[in-house]
């Protein structure tokens, strides 16, 4: 049987939908290493939250490899890519309701030309917001 590539962009993509169907702000927790690219000042303990709302990101692209838009830091616009294997987590900030996800550093992307020190990220060091799992 061939390998079966991951449902965890369709996941993404479906929750993010939901948040938007129903009203809801839809965020990510992110692992962040050297293949995130995201404004550094606003990581904390190896991890960052991301609005992923069509009102604060533009040209939202949730592809099944990269998560890319563009938004606004501090009124200055910024460009993010994240590997869709370093998405923690997907929850709707109002009521906390989402999905979390392990992160597996052997399945970790890359960015084209970044370099991490054995070639592997390093598994998160905190632990992901509390969630309630969508039924």
């Amino acid at each position: 049987m061939p390998d079966v590539p991951s449902n965890k962009p369709y996941l993404i993509r479906a929750l993010h939908q939901w948040c938007t169907d129903f009203g809801f702000t839809p965020f990510i927790a992110v692992f962040v290493d050297t293949s995130v690219e995201v404004p550094m000042e606003f990581v904390k303990n190896d991890e960052i939250v991301l609005n992923l709302s069509l009102e604060a990101c533009h040209q939202l692209q949730i592809e099944n490899d990269w998560i890319s838009f563009q938004a606004r830091f501090g009124g200055i616009p910024r460009k993010i890519m994240v590997p869709v294997t370093h998405v923690l987590a997907i929850y709707a900030r109002e009521n906390g309701q989402g999905m979390s996800f392990p992160f597996d550093p052997k399945q970790a992307r890359q960015l084209p030309g970044a370099d991490s020190s054995d070639g592997t990220p390093e598994k998160p060091k905190t632990s992901r917001p509390a969630l309630k799992i969508v039924k």
